[in-house]
């Protein structure tokens, strides 16, 4: 039987219950999301002009890309997004090693199909994070 302390989200992690490394809210994962689609957006439209905004398909998936690239390539180099970073957390892997390469270029691939990001696990661990042993916390 667990007593109240272990029952705390990130108890199982062995995450700490409040501060840094402690499990990401649910508040500051969703604004640092919407702060990474709005910078892939600007970012787009800057680059490929405002009919990435309005065009159908193919064109349309250019802010998709923007997002990949953009998002992929700040956690191999910081371990967090822009937006994530102003929310102050950041992608960890679960047994302390470093991210690497491949696994943030891999887990942003996977957010990008959305399905294995909003089935939603244990710890508020999505799928594409139990997969590849990472889980989002405070820095």
């Amino acid at each position: 039987m667990s007593t109240p302390a272990e029952t705390y989200p990130g108890a199982t992690l062995g995450l700490p219950a409040v501060g840094r490394g402690s499990l990401a809210t649910w508040g500051r994962r969703i604004a640092a999301l919407v702060a990474d689609w709005a910078v892939s957006m600007g970012l787009a439209v800057l680059f490929f002009g405002t009919s990435v905004l309005r065009d159908s398909a193919p064109r349309s998936f250019l802010v998709l890309g923007v997002f990949f690239v953009l998002t992929s390539g700040f956690i191999v180099a910081s371990g967090s997004t822009p937006g994530q970073l102003l929310a102050r957390i950041g992608v960890t892997r679960i047994d302390s090693e470093p991210l690497g390469f491949w696994r943030p270029i891999v887990r942003q691939a996977l957010i990008c199909l959305v399905i294995p990001t909003v089935v939603i696990g244990a710890e508020r661990r999505a799928l594409n994070d139990l997969m590849l042993g990472t889980v989002v916390v405070r820095r």
